[in-house]
């Protein structure tokens, strides 16, 4: 094994001095604590881009700063050697790498992976991450694995030896940028006036993809859109050993920027997106934010049937997490009989304003009933706040009781949340069938081949 590996990135990829290097990730880090306050805790994989840090190091950041609330142990890091060449999965043979920050101790023997010559895997999109790793992390072992070329099966396995590999304290990382645009990458189906909406479209499209934790779904995706993701390997496999270490897990997109945006130059761009991947429970409010929640809603609808002035009262109290923007959606009720149910898939706002919002629109907007603020009587309050989304391939992944759904077909969606085929006794059937007629469909228009079936959870606040 080779002693201490000069990272040959440092100088030229990111400053050479500890100090500069310092000033620069301190600042990628304070613009992503600006662009999300808040992150989930508890991701047990996570994909980081990898240019030079005055490009994507804000979004690498969002990334890191989420690894770094969960103090982990190890990070194992998946790469990819940009250069090619590589069969199966692959460690470095190098005691340590060291940066401006200092040398970085390589635990290439975890997992019992092949090792290989360090200088035929030497690649930026491992060694760009570990000055991220110092700052954020710096207490966790490095193990970074290079990935190569695999087919199915030799996928599988390996995905069932990093799987093997977790226990509490381990954080796994795949390397990748994503679209990569212009006439130095071969890939122009665009023109530069339009590549801004057109790549994110794109991106959004493969992140989707990944977000289904199927690598088949995933490759193929990106076989039929032609994106031109760099660190395919890492990811593919990233998401079977998801799958394997928890099935239920849902993605979250941390941050997305392209260097488009921040040269103000289409001509050439290089796409970049921080997701993490994490348990059900993440998505979890703890009892003060979700009392902060429903007052601000039962204070809203106080005032506005008091009143009759539409005047939103956001949540004064509460954790961080209600900065968070997510699907949420308001219903009121009087006794069994629905008044209003009305809400959003992605939240706009943070939480703490958009329930409020929602019980004014749940409470005078919704065209299926009578202004409910007009109602006699009491009215219960009830908050559904969602995980994300995770798009399924076959109906057998929902379950009745614990998911809601999201159907798209054409230009039509429609939503039920998970309490509706609970409340109403509905067989899995019967549910995919509501969904279809709620998108103003036939009820089989769920079977259609192009239709995009989404599952997703809720936490209920009442």
């Amino acid at each position: 094994m080779s002693a201490v590996h000069a990272s040959p990135f440092s100088g030229s990829w990111y400053p050479e001095g500890a100090s500069e290097l310092r000033s620069l990730l301190e600042e990628v880090f304070e613009r992503s604590r600006q662009r999300a306050p808040f992150l989930f805790p508890d991701g047990l994989g996570f994909v980081v881009p990898h240019a030079g840090p005055a490009y994507s190091g804000t979004v690498a950041a969002a990334a890191y700063r989420a690894i770094g609330q969960h103090a982990p142990e190890r990070v194992v890091l998946l790469a990819f050697p940009h250069k090619g060449g590589l069969k199966g999965v692959a460690a470095p043979d190098v005691a340590a790498i060291s940066t401006p920050l200092g040398e970085v101790a390589i635990d290439a023997g975890f997992g019992g992976f092949p090792a290989v010559p360090e200088q035929r895997v030497c690649d930026h999109s491992f060694e760009i991450q570990l000055p991220f790793l110092q700052w954020a992390a710096p207490q966790a072992r490095v193990t970074p694995l290079y990935v190569g070329r695999m087919d199915g099966a030799e996928r599988s396995a390996a995905a069932c030896a990093l799987a093997k590999l977790w226990r509490p304290g381990v954080v796994f990382v795949a390397s990748s940028d994503f679209t990569h645009y212009g006439p130095s990458f071969g890939f122009t189906p665009f023109p530069p006036e339009r590549a801004g909406g057109r790549l994110r479209a794109l991106d959004f499209e493969c992140i989707e993809a990944a977000a289904t934790l199927d690598s088949t779904q995933f490759l193929a995706t990106l076989e039929e859109n032609g994106a031109t993701v760099c660190g395919t390997a890492p990811i593919a496999l990233l998401l079977d050993a998801m799958r394997l270490l928890n099935a239920g897990m849902y993605q979250s997109t941390l941050d997305y920027q392209t260097s488009g945006e921040l040269t103000e130059d289409f001509r050439h761009s290089v796409s970049y997106a921080a997701l993490g991947y994490f348990p059900r429970s993440a998505f979890d409010l703890n009892a003060a934010d979700r009392d902060a929640l429903l007052e601000s809603a039962r204070e809203t609808l106080r005032r506005l049937r008091e009143t009759r002035e539409p005047q939103a009262f956001p949540a004064l109290h509460g954790s961080a997490a209600l900065s968070a923007h997510r699907g949420v959606f308001v219903s009121l009720h009087r006794g069994k009989e629905l008044l209003g149910c009305v809400g959003k898939t992605e939240g706009r706002g943070p939480l703490s304003e958009e329930v409020a919002n929602l019980t004014l629109s749940a409470a005078l907007d919704d065209p299926r009933f009578r202004p409910a603020a007009s109602a006699e009587g009491p009215i219960d309050i009830e908050i559904s706040v969602l995980t994300p989304f995770r798009r399924i391939r076959k109906a057998e992944e929902c379950t009745v009781g614990k998911h809601g759904l999201f159907l798209k077909l054409g230009g039509r969606a429609g939503l039920l949340l998970p309490q509706v085929a609970t409340e109403l006794g509905w067989t899995t059937k019967e549910f995919l069938e509501a969904v279809a007629r709620k998108s103003m469909l036939g009820p089989r228009a769920w079977r259609d081949p192009q239709a995009r079936l989404y599952v997703f959870e809720a936490q209920i606040i009442r």
